[in-house]
């Protein structure tokens, strides 16, 4: 069952709602395992933790880089259209706007079962107090001089009747001039790249952050996002003395280093501005030192790589063999198409740092399971990304996985996946601003007598959107995608004192359960519901 109309209160004793805050007191628990010799022994860890939750959101930017792209220009699209609630006629029909494909806005979580044992589901946005998308203001950097409809016409991807209805709009909104490197992105670029910040690198750092202070300032803004969606760069160089820390690259920078990467540059000022960083494409923009930076000044940043449609089933199909005891041993993964992130993959430079990205999204499922898996063992993987014009923002997509089964025989699952490339990025990329946005208010101390402190600079429970996604050095990288999506989830139960959903359903297994259930002493036995203002629920409506 559904429930997106009732206002959402936790009565409990470990949660405590004020005007500016929710409180609570959440016990982490886990199992700690030890190695002796030949012999595991399992031990119940617990830690009592006080979370707190700001329930202020201000007023929101976002900057992307690469507005005029396809991302960019669907993204203003979107929320436009789904701001004034815009409807249009195609050959199918009359359509009407939506999120469709955003966690935020168009998923559920679930809360908990009511009287009858049925599980209660609520809208995630619903949990906790985040941005709406209505309330984002939008501006950016591209290095084409379009406009965002005339960009919007470009990318192909928008109703021709909708791009109609935005184009006032959208004629006024003009990308800002952005940092082009051309040995960072495709030749193949270059007939774009006319709208450009000139000057060294320090001075286009220096212009990226001015940028960012005359938009905060113009729209009287609290908060402002960075988000890279402009093309995939090669990756950059690393070196000892160059990326390794803040003051090396800080240096690297003033001494106009060529492997300091227009997106470093565009990471570097958005941290020095307090802006949350996140980076949107393939690419070692955030290098230890740019890490370190964002630590130090505590921003917090995210990547890499938007995780659209072929990235998630790969991670769901390879967990669910793993999970079945099934050894995958070869995944191809092929896909083309025609849009401008096609035509900049087509230089190989540009493609392998892709190809990095998408051929990684095994490994952790790989290391959880050495029954299947020798040390150092992995399946093949080949990722191939042709450009094909004709195809335009429709990206045809083919992956086959073979695994070993019984006695050494086969099994092959082969997927064909066609789908409309920006139409699907872009609500990863509302996710990703809404989400970084919320956990940039989250707080954390062991008891009252401790400091609060906020999450780690490096936002890791962004992952489930992400397709190498970036985590605090010497931590896991998780990359299957259920424990992705219940990292999330189970983060924001812990914000209202919740307990992680566990699917036991034991209430409908064990006899006495079942029997407290249908009787109501269950329900009995809660705590009695407390009163609440209206104005202390939780999230939106």
């Amino acid at each position: 069952m559904m429930d997106t109309t009732s206002n959402l209160i936790v009565s409990s004793p470990n949660i405590k709602y004020t005007d500016d805050f929710i409180y609570s007191d959440y016990e982490y628990e886990d199992t700690l395992v030890t190695r002796n010799k030949n012999e595991l022994v399992a031990k119940p860890y617990r830690t009592s933790l006080q979370i707190k939750t700001e329930r202020k959101i201000g007023r929101v930017g976002v900057m992307l880089v690469g507005w005029g792209g396809n991302n960019g220009s669907t993204f203003t699209a979107a929320v436009l259209a789904n701001k004034q609630q815009l409807s249009w006629n195609t050959r199918n029909g009359k359509l009407d706007s939506n999120w469709l494909g955003s966690i935020t806005q168009a998923s559920t979580v679930r809360l908990g079962l009511d009287e009858k044992g049925n599980d209660v589901f609520v809208k995630m946005s619903q949990l906790l107090p985040m941005v709406h998308p209505d309330d984002l203001v939008i501006d950016g950097w591209d290095i084409s001089p379009l406009n965002l409809a005339e960009s919007m016409v470009r990318a192909k991807v928008i109703d021709y009747e909708l791009q109609q209805k935005l184009k006032k709009e959208m004629s006024a909104m003009k990308p800002r001039p952005a940092i082009y490197d051309p040995d960072f992105i495709a030749a193949n670029q270059a007939d774009r790249a006319t709208n450009l910040i000139r000057g060294t690198r320090y001075e286009q750092y220096l212009q990226v952050r001015a940028d960012i202070k005359n938009f905060r300032d113009k729209n009287k803004l609290d908060k402002v996002i960075v988000l890279w969606t402009a093309n995939t760069e090669r990756f950059c160089e690393v070196r000892q003395g160059v990326h390794d820390t803040d003051e090396n690259v800080e240096k690297a920078l003033r001494a106009n280093d060529s492997e300091i990467s227009p997106s470093t540059i565009f990471a570097m000022a958005a941290i020095d501005e307090d802006c949350c960083y996140i980076n949107g494409s393939p690419q070692n923009t955030l290098i230890a030192g740019v890490v370190e930076r964002a630590e130090k000044r505590g921003v917090f940043v995210a990547g890499d790589d938007f995780k659209s449609g072929q990235t998630k089933l790969k991670s769901v199909l390879v967990d669910f063999l793993v999970s079945a005891g099934l050894k995958p041993v070869s995944i191809v993964s092929y896909n083309h198409l025609g849009n401008n992130d096609g035509k900049n993959l087509s230089a190989p430079k540009q493609f392998r740092s892709k190809e990095i990205t998408k051929s990684n999204v095994v490994d952790d499922m790989v290391e959880s399971n050495r029954i299947l898996y020798a040390e150092g063992e992995k399946p093949d993987h080949v990722v191939v990304i042709k450009y094909v014009p004709y195809v335009g923002d429709s990206k045809r997509a083919m992956d086959e996985y073979t695994s070993e089964i019984l006695l050494h025989g086969t099994n092959t699952i082969v997927v064909h996946n066609t789908c409309e490339d920006s139409l699907l990025a872009v609500p990863l990329i509302l996710d990703l601003v809404v989400l970084a946005e919320l956990f940039t208010r989250l707080s954390f101390r062991p008891n009252v007598n401790q400091e609060w402190t906020p999450m780690h600079a490096v936002l890791s429970p962004l992952a489930y959107l992400l397709k190498a996604p970036l985590v605090p050095p010497g931590t896991p990288v998780v990359n299957a995608l259920f424990k992705q999506r219940a990292c999330i989830d189970n983060i924001m139960r812990a914000c209202l004192a919740l307990p992680p959903v566990h699917h036991m359903q034991l209430e409908h297994k064990v006899p006495f359960l079942m029997s407290d259930l249908k009787s109501g002493a269950m329900f009995a036995s809660t705590p009695p519901l407390k009163k609440q203002k209206l104005a202390h629920e939780n999230g939106d409506q």
